[in-house]
């Protein structure tokens, strides 16, 4: 019953993640490109930064945006947050169901670093708010004045976090907590600053005073942070299910690249949806592609995994140690009542059935077997690879 109940709040935790999710980065998206299509144009009332018309759902929309805030506070006001909110709030929940609930098959890997449960939990919570204090410490910090400068601090810094999450949980939760630290970046944006900063204008605006026009500064800054990061934390929200990408031993090199993509391909757009175009507009799509087909070379690029002379006999006996007690018709692992996916190595027809899922989830990566729990060894994977790349043959 326990596992049928954690699937199906995993199922309906996901679910409500990915609808909050598309409500959020839309809403996010449509206002960066309703900034970039603003024109100032002759005529406009005091204050007005600029305007632009739409077209949509047969009918026309004209927006107009104050630099600080309108002279006299309207009736109905729209605001933006909960998409954010239930954006964090459900992907809290999916950590808790899945790496904390299942910490030692998602979370730890004792070959990684010996931890128990709890200090791991601990490790994982303390994480994303020290993630979230060093990022608002940065943002007031003197660079504040040096958006390019803000951007390579924490480019960098967001890059040593993943080398460093290697060193500490399963490759699948390492991935998982540099998104999960960008996205409580993000919503701490919209919680600690944009909202509030909003307010504080609402509040002049209501009680007569003239509004300060930095507090629209400071939430337009950290609104851009959200915007640049969109695009990667999005892959990683998505990526658990593809070893080949968090799996790697040198996971934090395509993060890297998966950061400036995501960041360059929004620049892109931005300066597309503004009306620029010409050479400014020309490098960003090359890089992109480099950047996309050199990771996927990259990904498949294992220096500390030499070939090994594998025999059939010695392969399938890793197999049977390492992951018959899930992939089995009759899996003996407590967890497990039917082999995951349905894929069953009981036989060498069947193994030879699964060669490029074996060496995708268990050589080509450490994903497999869950959190290592039977200690498999690189010696292991290496023989593994070698026979499974010679087409698993029977000798």
């Amino acid at each position: 019953m326990e596992i049928v109940l954690r699937d199906w709040l995993d199922l309906l935790f996901r679910w409500a993640h990915i609808v909050a999710a598309i409500g959020w980065i839309g809403t996010s998206f449509y206002f960066m490109a309703i900034d970039s299509a603003l024109r100032a144009r002759a005529g406009l009332p005091r204050g007005v930064a600029g305007e632009t018309w739409e077209v949509h759902g047969g009918g026309f929309y004209h927006t107009r945006k104050f630099l600080v805030a309108p002279e006299h506070l309207p009736a109905d006001l729209i605001w933006y947050r909960w998409e954010s909110y239930l954006t964090w709030l459900s992907g809290f929940c999916l950590m808790i169901i899945v790496y904390y609930w299942g910490a030692e098959s998602y979370l730890i890997d004792r070959l990684v670093a010996d931890l128990t449960v709890m200090e791991a939990i601990a490790i994982s919570v303390g994480s994303l708010v020290a993630g979230w204090v060093l990022y608002d410490l940065l943002c007031k910090s003197p660079l504040r004045h040096q958006p390019v400068l803000v951007f390579v601090v924490l480019f960098i810094s967001i890059v040593f976090l993943a080398w460093a999450f290697g060193k500490l949980f399963t490759a699948r939760a390492a991935w998982l907590h540099v998104g999960a630290i960008i996205a409580t970046m993000m919503t701490g944006n919209v919680f600690f600053v944009i909202i509030p900063n909003s307010r504080i204008v609402v509040d002049d605006l209501r009680n007569g005073r003239e509004p300060d026009a930095r507090f629209g500064k400071i939430a337009k800054l950290r609104s851009t942070h959200n915007n640049y990061l969109t695009l990667p934390v999005i892959l990683m929200m998505i990526s658990n299910h593809f070893p080949i990408a968090f799996g790697h031993p040198y996971h934090w090199v395509l993060i890297a690249a998966i950061l400036v993509i995501g960041a360059t391909v929004r620049i892109w757009f931005n300066l597309h949806e503004a009306g620029i175009h010409g050479p400014v507009t020309h490098w960003q799509w090359p890089l992109v592609i480099a950047l996309t087909f050199g990771s996927i070379w990259f990904s498949t690029w294992r220096p500390d995994l030499e070939d090994a002379d594998a025999s059939a006999g010695e392969a399938t006996l890793i197999i049977s140690e390492h992951c018959s007690s899930c992939h089995s018709a009759r899996p003996t692992h407590p967890d497990y009542e039917a082999a995951p996916g349905g894929a069953t190595f009981d036989t060498l027809a069947e193994i030879q059935s699964y060669v490029p899922e074996i060496l995708s989830q268990s050589v080509l990566s450490t994903a497999m077997p869950l959190g290592n729990e039977t200690g498999m060894t690189e010696r292991e994977r290496a023989i593994l690879g070698s026979w499974l790349r010679a087409g698993a043959p029977s000798d």
